[in-house]
């Protein structure tokens, strides 16, 4: 296959991965762009407000209680006048008065702040849910989307969700109250009055409802450009030495601002659309008023109502269109909600790590026990550290022609098409308490080999055995407490030394930490500052050399001190010094333990128990570094260029 139709990428985690550019356009980034996900409906919106469901009740009787305060008004309003006009005493009438509105501000106030502190319980809900769920999902889901987009939905989206609570939504359920209320004193009022003012409001709601759905269709499609905005700043400042040793700072500056253009446009629409929707609440309200006073005028002049009956209706009048205006700005935002409620429910919706397990760790045993594959090596699974039945592997998303072992264990799988095949039929094993090295050239298939192990990945066909148990049949926390993984690209966290080192190791005491750091040569790290452990290492360790977070990455597996280590080129950012005291401490860490080390140096394998040499996804050769000399051209090759490769 042509190298323009097919290309190897390498993934976050070192694995070596195919990727079928045919299938979809790819986006600036070398990223096929994510099909639009569900739209949200406002069912999927409840359960997060029902989390806060008691303190909701009492908003609402709040509003309740609000909406009595501000009827109230008007009737005394209409009594002070008609008090005025017959010389009767006000002293108690404005008192009464003056304190519904005192009553209503308070209340108000009380329910503004409990909306407030709702609304950001319901984002923190949605928060914790959305991270629960995103750093459990499988890492092929990593491989195809952005970082910056994930960061988006965390982040933007989720403050979406604050307007549903502080813009109107339960403001409007207590208004609706008032809305009620008001209709049913300007009802007794005047009818006629009534019907005039009803019509002319009943225009803008209606024009409200028909831009509803427009409304959450364009806050999604800008959400989505803050997506892709957030994604090219995170790549830009991440990269950001790597761009500017290239002269691409001016590009990517570029690059940035045609995301911001864009996700500027996306903003504009939903402010043209908003635009309609925001005055029509003003323009009912002045119709609504012109009308009342001018037909109200009218009315009084003839003598069909008192003045007092009209200025009580105007009353009436502002207090049944403010919960109306609030019912329109819920509209907005709960439309806005929705929209990115739906890109929230598309990372919900998608299936964790583990979904699944059960099942197939039961269909992996019962394929087995049917045709024997688990007794016949039953006898030799305490020699047997990892064991790779003939594995076949493609990753998530590549083309298959046959069936995967996640739909039916033990079913053949046809990959005559070994193009899109990473790893071919690999057997091999691995003894307990030896050392095993992987060689081979660059997408080889050796980073995908450690991964199958982690079950990052599961095989497509074939078995991968950990401590005679298929790994598909062990609990995964299980599987990975037994094992140690250092990663071809050492990665180090942001935080201090000793939150580095204590990932895998919470319950690790500083003399453990300064043990494993001298055991890997990194002490003089401790000694640049009077912090220690307490040292920054700045994001992703920019504070270290290559080496030493390379060394920084190795001493948190060390500390760990797991059964089985996994090193994926653990030693290629190490100068020989280094490289030898390193070698020195994986040999004393590795007594009695298992080792699986991918390695480009000779010097790191000529020592090995046991040599596996992979070529083009398949085991070409196995044995020790005499052995292979004289049986394999590949690794005699390797050999003599010392494996830098």
């Amino acid at each position: 296959m042509s190298s323009d139709t097919r290309a190897r990428t390498t993934t976050s985690t070192g694995q070596e991965a195919r990727v079928d550019q045919v299938t979809a356009p790819r986006s600036r980034w070398g990223r096929r762009p994510q099909p639009e996900g569900p739209r949200a409906t406002f069912r999927q919106l409840l359960p997060y407000l029902f989390e806060h469901k008691k303190v909701m009740a009492f908003i609402i009787v709040l509003s309740v209680l609000g909406a009595a305060a501000s009827l109230g008004q008007p009737l005394l309003v209409q009594q002070v006048i008609s008090a005025v006009q017959q010389g009767v005493t006000l002293g108690p009438l404005v008192w009464a008065l003056v304190g519904l509105v005192v009553a209503a501000g308070l209340i108000s106030g009380f329910q503004h702040y409990l909306l407030q502190r709702t609304g950001e319980g319901v984002v923190l809900s949605s928060r914790r849910r959305l991270v629960g769920r995103m750093l459990r999902l499988p890492i092929s889901q990593f491989d195809t989307r952005r970082t910056g987009d994930l960061v988006s939905r965390v982040g933007s989206d989720t403050t979406l969700l604050r307007a549903v609570l502080t813009q109107g939504l339960v403001e409007a359920i207590g208004g609706s109250l008032t809305f009620v209320g008001a209709l049913v004193g300007m009802f007794l009022i005047d009818p006629v009055l009534l019907g005039l003012t009803v019509l002319v409001v009943a225009v803008s709601v209606v024009v409200v409802v028909l831009l509803s759905g427009r409304i959450r269709v364009a806050s999604r499609q800008a959400q989505e450009k803050v997506g892709d905005l957030t994604a090219a700043v995170e790549r830009a400042i991440s990269s950001v030495r790597t761009i500017r040793a290239s002269g691409a700072t001016e590009r990517e500056i570029a690059g940035v601002e045609r995301d911001a253009e864009g996700a500027y446009q996306r903003g504009l629409q939903v402010a043209r659309i908003s635009a309609l929707v925001v005055p029509i609440s003003s323009v009912a309200l002045q119709a609504s008023f012109l009308v009342v006073l001018g037909v109200g005028g009218y009315r009084v002049a003839s003598g069909a109502i008192e003045i007092a009956s009209l200025v009580s209706f105007v009353l009436f009048l502002f207090l049944m269109i403010m919960p109306l205006g609030q019912a329109l700005g819920a509209v907005l935002s709960v439309n806005q909600a929705l929209g990115a409620l739906g890109r929230i429910q598309e990372i919900l919706d998608l299936p964790s790590e583990t979904d699944g397990d059960e099942r197939l760790a039961a269909e992996v045993a019962t394929a087995a026990a049917t045709t024997g594959a688990a007794g016949a090596r039953a006898g030799s699974a305490a020699d047997v550290a990892v064991r790779f039945d003939d594995v076949h592997f493609r990753y998530p998303g590549s083309p298959v022609a046959g069936a995967s072992t996640a739909d039916r264990p033990g079913a053949p799988v046809d990959t005559t098409d070994d193009d899109l095949t990473v790893l071919r039929g690999v057997s091999f094993t691995v003894p307990v308490g030896r050392r095993t090295a992987l060689v081979g050239p660059s997408g080889a298939g050796k980073s995908t080999i450690l991964s199958l192990i982690e079950r990052f990945y599961d095989a497509t066909s074939g078995a991968v055995v950990v401590g005679g148990a298929d790994v598909r049949t062990l609990d995964r926390h299980e599987l990975r407490s037994r094992i140690g993984y250092v990663e071809q690209d050492a990665p180090v966290l942001a935080g201090t030394i000793r939150d580095n080192l204590t990932l895998g190791s919470p319950d690790a005491t500083d003399d453990d930490c300064r043990r494993v750091l001298e055991a890997v040569n990194l002490t003089a790290v401790l000694e640049r500052g009077d912090q220690g452990l307490d040292a920054q290492v700045g994001e992703d360790g920019v504070m270290l050399s290559g080496g030493e977070r390379q060394r920084l990455a190795i001493a948190r597996t060390l500390l760990n001190a797991p059964p089985i280590l996994l090193l994926d080129e653990s030693t290629s950012s190490l100068d020989g010094l280094n490289e030898q005291r390193l070698r020195e401490a994986i040999d004393a860490v590795a007594e009695n333990r298992t080792l699986i080390v991918i390695a480009h140096r000779l010097s790191t394998v000529v020592d090995s128990d046991q040599i596996v040499v992979v070529d083009a996804g398949r085991v070409v050769g196995v044995g020790t570094h005499s052995e292979l000399v004289q049986t394999t051209p590949l690794y005699r090759d390797l050999a003599k260029h010392q494996l830098l490769v």
